[in-house]
Order: structure tokens, then sequence, then C-alpha cells
């Protein structure tokens, strides 16, 4: 079992991925409004995201290609194919740059709850020039090594500060596994399921899987990879809705955000709680900071056709653009960019399902051989395709009210 953890890469890269700043705030405001009864849709999202990463991760292995060269070869038609192509670069590379921004300010708050002095203008940028360097290097296995490390910090800090919240165990375990959903808690069920089952996530493991294994042999130690690593991000997430919950929820306490609640846990539990919970907003915050900018190049180059080379021409201008924009917002103190959020918002809304369809298509072509989806693989991926589609009508609906209100239609 020791040998087989030593393994363990590419799937922390997933958690890293999808523990972001909206993850942290959606979690925080799950628990403080609606305490644990929520617990559930965030293990649903964790099963889901294990099974669609799975997909990816084998489709990675077996074809030594990422899923955005899959998407490219296997799709014939050439209307259809230039119509996928379009969408990967709208929703993922457009769609990156949006939340980029959001990443670095997410982080930077952590940081300036533990260090006030220091505005997040400063921090942001900082943390982007830190990323850049990072990315630069080219090098997989430091970035791998870099966000298991960020990873390991979220777990200790996040479950740390849910322990000494002293939840109800007995509520904990109803949450889990007795789904309820109240009249105004179906935004926040989409909410936890989106911030979790990420599309960009599928390019990302699909590419990463290449870098460390290359026999079809291999699938089994990357399945346990997945399988611990994401487990290892739901229980992150549900420990985040577990503090709120235990130190927010029904005390009339205002929670509109991660660092909110960081500031909150101060008197309720002590200095260093707040400390522990700022920097697991920081971790938070850049590691997704590092992943989106890595995921757009991943998706980006393989829909285009490019050498799937981390230190090609290419594949840099792809994530520096995506970092630069992050960067040069918050810098001027732009953790909302609207424009930029919409149109993220509007391809999100579509992009998950429509991936999730490419996957499952890709996944059953007969030049995979046996490692082609099996007929459980597809039933699985069905009901959660149509669970995608359902939060895809949702986030559309939610798209067009806020695009009225903006408006003033």
């Amino acid at each position: 079992m020791l040998e087989k953890l030593k393994n363990i890469g590419p799937g922390a890269l997933i958690a890293a991925g999808f523990i972001g700043p909206g993850t942290v705030t959606t979690c925080t405001l799950s628990g403080a409004n609606s305490g644990y009864t929520l617990l559930w849709a965030m293990l649903f999202s964790t099963i889901a995201t294990i099974i669609f990463q799975e997909m990816a991760a084998r489709l990675g292995i077996v074809t030594q290609k990422g899923l955005g060269e899959n998407i490219r070869e296997k799709i014939v038609n050439p209307a259809l194919k230039a119509i996928a192509v379009l969408i990967v670069l709208v929703a993922i590379f457009v769609g990156n740059i949006a939340y980029e921004t959001g990443n670095l300010v997410g982080g930077s708050m952590g940081l300036s709850t533990i260090v006030p002095s220091v505005p997040t203008q400063i921090w942001g940028p900082a943390l982007g020039l830190i990323a850049f360097l990072l990315l630069w290097s080219g090098s997989y296995k430091k970035i791998e090594k870099f966000l298991m490390a960020l990873v390991i910090v979220m777990s200790i800090t996040f479950f740390t500060t849910a322990i000494v919240s002293k939840p109800d165990i007995g509520a904990i375990i109803k949450g889990l596994f007795v789904p309820s959903i109240g009249a105004n808690d179906f935004l926040t069920v989409v909410g936890l399921i989106g911030t979790t089952v990420v599309p960009y996530n599928l390019f990302l493991h699909a590419s990463s899987v290449s870098e460390r294994w290359k026999n079809p042999e291999d699938i089994k130690s990357a399945r346990l990879d997945t399988i611990l690593s994401i487990g290892l991000g739901g229980l992150i997430s549900m420990s985040i809705i577990i503090s709120a919950s235990a130190s927010f929820y029904g005390t009339g306490t205002t929670i509109a955000s991660g660092a909110d609640m960081a500031a909150q846990l101060q008197p309720l539990l002590g200095e260093w709680a707040k400390w522990l919970f700022g920097i697991g907003l920081f971790a938070a915050g850049f590691t997704s900071a590092i992943t989106a900018p890595l995921s757009a190049a991943f998706a980006t180059t393989g829909a285009l056709g490019f050498e799937k080379d981390m230190k090609s021409a290419k594949f840099r201008v792809v994530w520096m653009i995506v970092l630069a924009v992050g960067i040069i917002l918050s810098a001027l103190g732009m953790s909302s960019p609207t424009q930029l959020i919409l149109v993220a918002q509007a391809a999100n809304a579509v992009i998950l399902p429509i991936i999730a369809a490419f996957l499952i298509f890709v996944l059953n072509h007969d030049d995979l051989g046996k490692y082609k989806n099996k007929l459980w693989n597809n039933i699985l991926g069905i009901i959660i395709l149509c669970v995608t589609l359902v939060l895809a009508y949702r986030s559309l609906l939610s798209f067009v009210t806020t695009l009225k209100g903006i408006l003033g239609m």
C-alpha cells in the first residue's frame, strides 16, 4: 500500500483544481445557511467527480493524449469538429481567464486575514508571479509536488478547524445519508455540485496522467490515485461545511464568503483558528491559480492540434494570457470583474454537460479496445450527465436574470 501511495499525484492536481475560493465560499454559505443538511450534495458531487475523472484518466493513459486531442481526432464530421473545438476554446480558455482573478484574489484574502497590513492588491500579483515561475519551469513533477503539498496544507487546516468547532456527529451522518432540500437550498446545491464537477479538470487529468504513466497496466494505480485524491478533496469541502454549520448556523451571523468566515472564527474559536482558516483559504486560491492556467493550456493546445509540450512557446502563451489577466485585475482590486464573470457563467452553464457528453462519446470509441467504457460506466455517466443538464438549465436562468438586472430590463 505504501508503494501504491507513492504513485499519488495527478489526482492531487484535480483536488487542487476544484477546491478554490468559489468552493470555499459555496461550502461556507451552505453550512452557515443550511447547517449540515446539504452534506449529501457534496457526497454526490465527490462520487460524480471520481466517476468522470476516472474516465478521463483512463483515456489519457491508454491514448497518451489529452481530452482535447481525442475530441479533435474522434469527431469525424468537420462541422461538428469545428463546433467542438470552438466550445473548448470559449468555455475553457475564456472561462479560466474569468476565474483566474477570483483565484488570485481568494488566495490573497487568506493572506490578508493573517497579515492585514498588506492589501490584497499586493498579495494577488505576488501570488501570480510565483505561479508564473512555477509554470515557466515546464516541469510537471515540480508542479505536481508543489500542489500536493498545498493540498496537504488544506487538509490539515480545514480538518482541524472542523474538529475544534465541535460539530454534531449525529447531524453530520444524517446530512450525508438522508437527502433533504429546503425551499431556498436549490441554488446552493447547484453551487456545491458545480464547483466540484469542474469541466476543465477533465482536460487537466487526461493530460497529466500521460505525464506520469505510459502503460495501460498503470490504470489501476491511476484509479487509486483518483479515488484517494478526489475523496480527500471531497472531505476537505465537507469539513468547511461542517465548520460553518457548527460555528454559524442559527446564530444570525452574516457570512458572505470564506474570507468573512476566517475573520469571524477568531472570537468563537480563538486567534489560531482564524490563522488556520486563513491559511486554508490562501492554499485553495493559490492551487486553483496554478491549475486554471495549466488546464487552459492543455485544453487549448489539444483542441487546436498543437504539440503537447509544457515548454513549448504555444503552450506557454496560453497559460501566460490566463495568468496575466488575473494578475492585472487583482492588482486593480477587481475581485469580481462583472463582464468576465458573466461570460464564464454563460460558458460553464453549457460546457459541463457538453464536455461530459464528449467524454462519454470518446470513451466508447472502438480504438480503446478493452479499455473503453463498460455498460455500468455509461449508465453512471449518463445519470450524472442528466444532473449536469439540470444544472445548466438553472445556471442559464440565473445568468439571464442577472443580465436583465444589469441592463435594467
